[in-house]
């Protein structure tokens, strides 16, 4: 019997397979030479918005998030969708 994964493992699988796919293609980046892979296993795309201020008078809150993924962050997002889904 399959049980139903909740949103927020979900969200801790894909966050944690981008978290250490983009570490390892960093990683594979620097220990290339300069070249045309090098640039593909280090390119980044950034998603998110910059940090803004909301000040309510008595509370002021700063908010703003940013998304950098490389090409091994979104292999490792599909590994850990994989895993997730072979072992729900």
């Amino acid at each position: 019997m399959r049980t139903r994964l909740s949103v927020a493992w979900i969200l801790l699988a894909i966050v944690l397979g981008a978290v250490i796919g983009s570490a390892l293609g960093e990683v594979i980046g620097l220990a290339l030479p300069d070249g045309v892979v090098q640039q593909f296993f280090t390119k980044t795309a950034h998603i998110g918005f910059d940090p803004f201020q909301l000040n309510l008078g008595i509370i002021s809150l700063t908010l703003g998030f940013y998304f950098r993924l490389n090409v091994i962050g979104v292999i490792g997002i599909l590994l850990a969708a994989y895993i997730f889904r072979w072992y729900a």
